[in-house]
């Protein structure tokens, strides 16, 4: 992307951290007024020590510890802030960035590995705040100590100060170079640390697989290899960098030697007392740290340009329709109505071609059908997480008929296929399907999915499980699922191979506690015979 949009997304972005950026720049600007301060009381206290001027040197002592106490009052000031407002900082664009992610259209087959996303939620989060709230602020300070630190030592010699400065132009004439050169590799150890994370993930979320397949060896030489990758990006970087930190380090050392060759000079032909000598070397050194603190702004604009873009890109997946939830009463049905649908990567051949279908008020529906015809996709499209090519899906009853949105989500109970336990008790995963759900409401929904097992439990619903339901069977995961979806109260009943794990004669139990409430239109997605016996309605779909 164009360095000027990034920048205008990271002043954009920097509105949630103003309070941090203005407090660490008040900060940064004391500390320079007291770095200077202290150059003065050190060139006063040893002019009055070597009595070349007159003074009491008790008080020159005591003004220099006062300053040395502001100095680390500063420091610790700048620390709090830091600490405090700073993971506050990360937090709230970490927020916004998970709102928008959750609240993005659905992609069916996602660009992004979702280590990636996380990779990009947690390091160049913290790469963005930390260069808009602290580097830019201190950034300032540097350049404030820059221009002090030259103004006092060209009060004192006007030849030495030009001196000292006049190889700083020249960095910046080359940082152009560098930076065009430092991005793209930041860049491609970014996409490398991203792929690494992405493989732990999933070879950690994947365990069981991969002990079952015995892949631990192959898994194991994949992320070898991956990191060998990582590491070679992170030499080539790192070589370019300490190469252009020698270049810059050998100038400023030529630099100072210069400055303490002139004034040995001038002090020895009596031109300077030992308290301007000292001044003078202090000064040299609070010009040339802040020319090089400005020289290391050129990685870190790179590393910030690097995260910046790769939020950017994760900020504008397209967001889903947002609106007030349209309810409508039960019993309500879904009207298919010449409805095409085919993914973006081959679009030639749709999964789904001109379907017309009514699933009426209070029935009861399975949709069969071999693996590919387009039963989970269609779906999707009455859940509105994906839009049909052409045709329509309506929600309707008697009183009236709106087309499928997701604001017309509200009226639908869905559970998908396999294991959707979130780590935590069994209270929170029943509160995210309603959030205001009392115990005795849990615990009916629970009875309705056959999960009276919970208040044997020793804990009731107040268990706690890790991802997944670790610790529960497979179909007591997804009786718990199965109940969390029960507690939304919605007359459309969507369930994708949702009894798959459970006995013969549980499935049946479940069954009939779900269809006994004849205000519900229940849509099943299976292969199992014993759902079908309880079907009003079948829709079999076939490959197009």
């Amino acid at each position: 992307m164009p360095i000027r949009t990034i920048i205008l997304w990271l002043w954009q972005s920097s509105r949630d951290n103003r309070l941090q950026t203005i407090l660490n720049t008040a900060i940064g600007l004391l500390e320079v007024a007291v770095s200077l301060a202290s150059v003065w009381a050190v060139q006063r206290a040893v002019d009055i020590a070597a009595h070349s001027r007159e003074g009491d040197l008790i008080l020159a002592v005591a003004i220099m510890a006062l300053l040395v106490l502001g100095n680390f009052a500063l420091a610790m000031a700048s620390v709090w802030v830091r600490n405090i407002l700073g993971i506050r900082a990360q937090n709230r664009m970490r927020q916004k960035l998970l709102s928008r992610i959750l609240r993005s259209e659905w992609q069916g087959r996602e660009a992004m590995h979702t280590g990636d996303v996380l990779n990009r939620l947690e390091q160049d989060v913290t790469s963005v705040v930390n260069f808009v709230a602290e580097t830019l602020p201190n950034a300032l300070s540097v350049v404030a100590l820059f221009v002090g630190a030259f103004c006092y030592l060209f009060s004192m010699d006007h030849t030495l100060a030009i001196l000292v400065v006049v190889i700083f132009p020249i960095f910046l004439i080359l940082s152009k170079f560098y930076v065009k050169k430092m991005r793209k590799l930041a860049m491609d150890v970014r996409r490398s640390d991203s792929i690494v994370q992405s493989t732990m993930q999933e070879s950690v979320q994947n365990r069981l697989l991969v002990k079952t397949l015995e892949g631990e060896d192959t898994v194991v030489g994949k992320l070898d290899g991956q990191q060998r990758e990582l590491q070679r990006k992170v030499v080539k970087k790192t070589k370019f960098s300490l190469f252009s930190n020698l270049m810059v380090n050998t100038g400023f050392a030529c630099g100072y030697l210069l400055a303490f060759a002139w004034s040995a000079i001038r002090m020895s032909a009596g031109a300077l007392t030992y308290g301007g000598m000292t001044a003078f070397l202090q000064l040299v050194n609070k010009i040339q740290n802040p020319a090089r603190d400005i020289a290391k702004l050129a990685p870190q604009f790179v590393q910030v340009l690097t995260a910046a873009e790769r939020l950017m890109t994760l900020e504008n997946v397209p967001q889903e329709e947002q609106g007030e939830p349209m309810k409508i009463k039960a019993p309500c049905g879904v009207m298919i109505n010449n409805v095409t649908y085919a993914y973006s990567d081959d679009p030639q051949h749709p999964v789904i071609n001109n379907l017309t279908y009514d699933f009426k008020p209070g029935t009861c529906t399975a949709i069969i059908g071999e693996t590919g015809a387009g039963k989970t996709t269609l779906l999707r499209m009455i859940l509105s997480l994906v839009q049909p090519d052409s045709g329509h899906i309506y929600i309707y009853n008697k009183e009236k008929k709106i087309e499928a949105t997701p604001q017309t989500r509200c009226n639908i109970i869905y559970v998908p296929q396999g294991n959707t336990m979130l780590s935590g008790t069994i209270r929170d995963n029943l509160l995210l399907g309603d959030t205001n759900a009392t115990d005795e409401q849990m615990y009916q929904a629970l009875e309705t999915a056959c999960a009276d097992f919970v208040k044997e439990l020793p804990n009731g619903l107040d268990t706690e499980f890790s991802e997944q339901g670790g610790g529960m069977s497979e179909g007591q995961a997804q009786r718990v699922c199965i109940a969390r979806a029960l507690l939304r109260q919605c007359p459309l009943m969507i369930l994708d191979e949702a009894t798959s794990a459970l006995d013969p004669q549980t499935e049946q139990h479940l069954l009939r506690n779900l269809l006994a409430d004849a205000s519900h239109t229940v849509i099943f997605i299976t292969h199992r015979p014993a759902v079908l016996k309880y079907c009003s309605a079948s829709l079999n779909l076939r490959k197009a």
